[in-house]
């Protein structure tokens, strides 16, 4: 029997959010999906929008949220832990500027995952899906049309449509570059409509923040372009029967997403970072994983239900402070690389994040 994707996510999205969010935690969301969702007495229900960002290679929990300080040596690290502005929480000493934030923070500490999916292909599908990957789920495994559904795309389903920006916004690339085909970072079984929008930028440029898939050509203008749009909805109506397609319908929808997207004032000015001023941008920093927690911010201000940031290094950088592999994926010189460049970053970036939804009322109302 035929399996519609729709039948299985009838839940207010409130209810959603923490499906995803206990998948994320060791239960499988198939296992709520299956009975009513009972919710702590006295929760909170006014989370708008989300953002999830993503240490790409998995950042090391004993060396920065539980450092463990009463374990020996040869278990714990070399790092110590400092007090922060929450008395039950203590985190690395080189995270500072988080610590004056951590009152704003809950802390995680006993997610897990099986032994046997010791690979992060596996652990993004996982990880962003809530779904444990298939057995023999290695890098082989591309993304399919009927796997299980990126969790932000899950909730940007269950939204009221924005009435002129996507659902859901994906920066400052794909996971799982330079590919970046991973599976669980897609809508899969709900249809291509749910997919985020993917908005690219370069780490040498790290205030370019381009849309690829709505670039306009260089002689192409708004107007010319709402042009084509009223000769689009002739044809459109001319062929009817043909539009009656459920692909052909996922396609004409994305289509005028995409063109209001590209003539709307309110569209480009909540993807314009220059807007922001100066003092702004350089308290979260000058990198590329900076400007995308502020676009995050400037994409939650506009009332985006979920953004999600795929961090990103440049290669030269992150060479020269004697790392290699990628990322969060420390194998080589754990220490000094989290010490000397990757915690730095994240550090300033992400205090400043917090700081800037709290001064604006938004933080009550982002996840």
């Amino acid at each position: 029997m035929p399996c519609n994707p729709s039948d299985h996510f009838v839940l207010h999205r409130r209810d959603l959010l923490v499906a995803g969010g206990l998948g994320f935690y060791g239960l499988l969301v198939p296992e709520l999906l299956g009975g009513a969702i009972q919710k702590p007495a006295g929760a909170a229900r006014t989370a708008k929008s989300t953002i999830l960002i993503w240490l790409s290679g998995g950042p090391s929990h004993i060396d920065l949220w539980d450092m463990k300080p009463n374990a020996p040596q040869e278990i714990r690290g070399e790092f110590q832990p400092i007090q922060t502005s929450a008395p039950e929480i203590t985190l690395c000493e080189h995270l500072p500027l988080l610590a004056n934030q951590a009152h704003h923070l809950a802390v995680v500490r006993s997610v897990g995952q099986p032994d046997s999916m010791n690979d992060h292909h596996a652990g993004y599908y996982y990880n962003l899906t809530g779904h444990r990957p298939e057995p023999g789920f290695n890098s082989d495994r591309h993304p399919l049309p009927d796997d299980w559904p990126y969790i932000g795309s899950v909730v940007a389903s269950q939204q009221r449509l924005h009435p002129y920006l996507p659902q859901q916004v994906t920066i400052p690339g794909m996971a799982g570059a330079p590919e970046s085909r991973r599976p669980g970072q897609f809508a899969a079984r709900l249809g291509v409509q749910h997919d985020p929008l993917y908005v690219m930028a370069k780490p040498e440029s790290p205030r370019d923040f381009q849309i690829p898939s709505l670039a306009l050509p260089s002689d192409m203008t708004s107007a010319r372009l709402q042009d084509r749009k009223e000769v689009l909805g002739a044809l459109g109506r001319a062929q009817r029967q043909f539009d009656r397609s459920r692909s052909v319908g996922n396609f004409s929808d994305l289509q005028a997403k995409a063109i209001n997207l590209i003539t709307s004032e309110k569209s480009k000015a909540a993807f314009d970072i220059s807007r922001e001023p100066e003092a702004i941008r350089e308290k979260y920093g000058t990198t590329l994983n900076a400007m995308s927690m502020l676009m995050a911010r400037r994409l939650v201000e506009a009332k985006v239900p979920f953004v999600t940031i795929f961090a990103t290094y440049e290669p030269k950088a992150y060479e020269k402070n004697g790392c290699k592999g990628g990322g969060w994926d420390t194998h080589w010189n754990n220490f000094g690389c989290l010490k000397d460049y990757l915690v730095p970053e994240f550090d300033r970036a992400f205090a400043a994040l917090l700081d800037d939804l709290h001064q604006r009322g938004l933080l009550d109302d982002t996840l």
